[in-house]
């Protein structure tokens, strides 16, 4: 099991091109990808795309891809144009204002006057590029893979919590009948001592309140979620989506016995339940 938050870098030189990429993930319900950075050719952000998508099921990812030939950057290029236009407006502003007008610096840091318009699509910068991404990709899973086994192990944790309320309702189950027997037969006292009442008839009633009380078939499934949830977090992979809807089932069959609940004791254990249901959900909300 692996969790859908990380991070993970890598960095590639081939023939002069040095290709640094940062891949980051963080919780999203589907996949959502997206790619930064130097502009690429559409074969090489094809190619990345789809090595992104086959180690990863689930999450907000985020790939960032940085190209460079020796120190500089490839295909920058000022536009005089635009500086110009840039310098001009910036000089206004400062006359008008009466301070000092516009350095290079803050000529170069407007929009569009360094721009990189060449695309790198040589066969060694897509390699260099690839191989970069396999090493973050790789970074990235050791470290999911790493928060996936914390997440498993509270997840286990709070299972365990489940199946032992699952357990304690089961025995508090067991002895509904009786209860409802001795609450009809309190009942009918306070009514009347001198009532008479057939037996017969208080053994039905007490049949049918137990029967409307009765969480057997509940109890069993809740049994079974717990036991698949407890699989899937054991089985590895993406179960994100899995474990979600077996909380939801879950979480059913704990509404059905609350609702069915013939005692004080069970109520209050099925809140417990609901309690640590959600520190499950809260959790599976960062599985993969």
């Amino acid at each position: 099991m692996r969790s859908m938050t990380g991070y993970g870098r890598g960095v590639v030189e081939r023939a002069g091109v040095r290709a640094t990429v940062d891949v980051r993930a963080v919780n999203h319900r589907f996949l959502d990808l997206k790619l930064r950075g130097a502009p690429l050719a559409a074969a090489l952000e094809d190619s990345i795309a789809a090595r992104v998508r086959s180690a990863i099921d689930r999450g907000a990812v985020s790939v960032s891809v940085h190209l460079a030939r020796g120190d500089a950057p490839p295909g920058m290029r000022i536009d005089e144009d635009v500086a110009e236009r840039a310098h001009r407006m910036l000089s206004a502003v400062a006359a008008r204002l009466a301070i000092a007008g516009p350095d290079l610096a803050l000529v170069l840091a407007q929009p569009g006057v360094v721009t990189s318009d060449e695309r790198i699509d040589d066969d060694a910068t897509s390699r260099a590029a690839l191989e970069a991404l396999d090493a973050a990709l790789a970074q990235l899973g050791t470290m999911r893979a790493a928060e996936g086994a914390a997440l498993a192990a509270d997840l286990r944790v709070r299972l365990d919590e489940l199946a032992a309320i699952r357990s304690q309702v089961a025995a508090l189950a067991a002895e509904v009948p009786q209860q409802v027997a001795r609450r009809l037969a309190e009942r009918v006292k306070r009514i009347s001592d001198d009532v008479i009442v057939d037996p017969a008839r208080i053994a039905q009633e007490v049949v049918l309140l137990a029967d409307r009380a009765d969480i057997t078939e509940e109890l069993v499934r809740l049994a079974s979620h717990l036991d698949q949830a407890r699989a899937l977090i054991n089985s590895g992979g993406a179960v994100g989506r899995r474990l979600d809807f077996l909380i939801q089932e879950i979480a059913r069959e704990l509404n059905t016995i609350g609702a069915k609940s013939a005692t004080g004791e069970i109520s209050s254990a099925i809140v417990g339940a609901k309690a640590s249901l959600e520190k499950v959900r809260e959790q599976v909300q960062n599985v993969e």
